[in-house]
């Protein structure tokens, strides 16, 4: 007898406490929060013992006197006191105004202005390109060294070439009225490769279709630049703008102490060379300590005047 077997539907399988487990969406959230906690681990703990940790050291030991020998006394807000009525300090916190104010705007057009050269395409621009970037990746020492030589008075390879044109150089390191323009002069050659690439990264991040629109409008270079590539370098802008300023402040010591050790006549202590010098040279670490406190409070203040004013480099479409 032939019979029919009926196709009765399958019991649906069953899904295990593990899979469910491994299927939930909040689980799912943890394992990728703890993944990111791990990635981010190594980044914090340097952070935390190189920067964090040092920086709040150095606040506390702004409120002692250090007599080298291992002696703290405390000495509340005498170190504090003391930089109001320091001419040295209050020379060198102008003198740092004026290398900020010149550096930072010097830094910001050379790079804008060479990103815009090179992000155009003609016979060799990426050799160009490593050229303008190569002495970012050699030592600031060793930079420094070099121009001190290329500078050096009457012998140097600078004075032999003005020379032989009958031109009588200055003594570019060792006038006052020459050597600290001498030192911006050079920080902006050395650093200005590296912004290039930084706005040459945002260049390209802006989208081709929006100048194939301006052009089809009729827009010319000045009025695409305007309405199109500045407004979209807004993000770009902002991270330069406050990088370089904290670079300015806090950077360059090794070029300084080689160049010129200050001098002369004071002419090139900025307010972080008088941090070293304090600390190191006369064994201040407390006076150091203090002013270094109000470098970063100089900083913070910036940085959160630059982020109100530009809410963060942020824009919206209609900007």
């Amino acid at each position: 007898m032939t019979g029919t077997i009926g196709t009765a539907d399958a019991p649906a399988p069953s899904t295990s406490h593990g899979e469910r487990r491994q299927n939930n969406p909040n689980t799912r959230a943890r394992r990728e929060r703890r993944a990111a906690y791990l990635f981010l681990a190594p980044n914090l703990i340097g952070l935390t013992t190189f920067v964090a940790i040092p920086m709040l050291m150095s606040i506390v030991l702004a409120f002692f006197s250090v007599d080298g020998f291992g002696g703290y006394t405390f000495v509340g807000t005498a170190n504090f006191e003391r930089m109001v009525n320091d001419p040295l300090f209050l020379s060198s916190l102008g003198r740092t105004l004026i290398y900020l104010f010149v550096l930072v705007p010097g830094l910001f057009v050379s790079g804008l202005g060479l990103a815009l050269l090179v992000r155009s395409q003609f016979p060799l621009v990426g050799l160009f390109r490593t050229a303008l970037f190569a002495p970012n990746v050699i030592s600031l020492v060793v930079i420094a060294l070099i121009w001190k030589f290329l500078l050096t008075d009457d012998v140097g390879f600078v004075a032999k070439i003005l020379g032989r044109v009958g031109i009588t150089p200055p003594s570019w390191l060792g006038d006052p009225s020459y050597a600290l323009a001498t030192v911006m002069v050079i920080t902006i050659w050395f650093s200005m490769g590296y912004y290039m690439l930084i706005f040459l990264a945002g260049l390209q991040d802006i989208p081709r279709e929006y100048y194939e629109v301006a052009s089809i409008d009729g827009a010319g270079p000045w009025a695409t630049f305007r309405n199109v590539t500045w407004p979209l370098l807004k993000p770009t802008s902002f991270f330069i703008l406050l990088t370089s300023t904290i670079a300015v402040m806090t950077g360059g010591l090794e070029m300084l102490v080689v160049l010129t050790n200050g001098g002369p006549a004071n002419s090139t202590t900025l307010v972080i060379y008088y941090v070293y010098q304090q600390a190191f040279v006369y064994g201040e670490f407390g006076y150091a300590s203090a002013i270094a406190s109000i470098m970063v409070l100089i900083l913070l203040a910036w940085s959160a005047l630059l982020f109100a004013l530009t809410r963060g480099g942020r824009f919206t479409h209609a900007d």
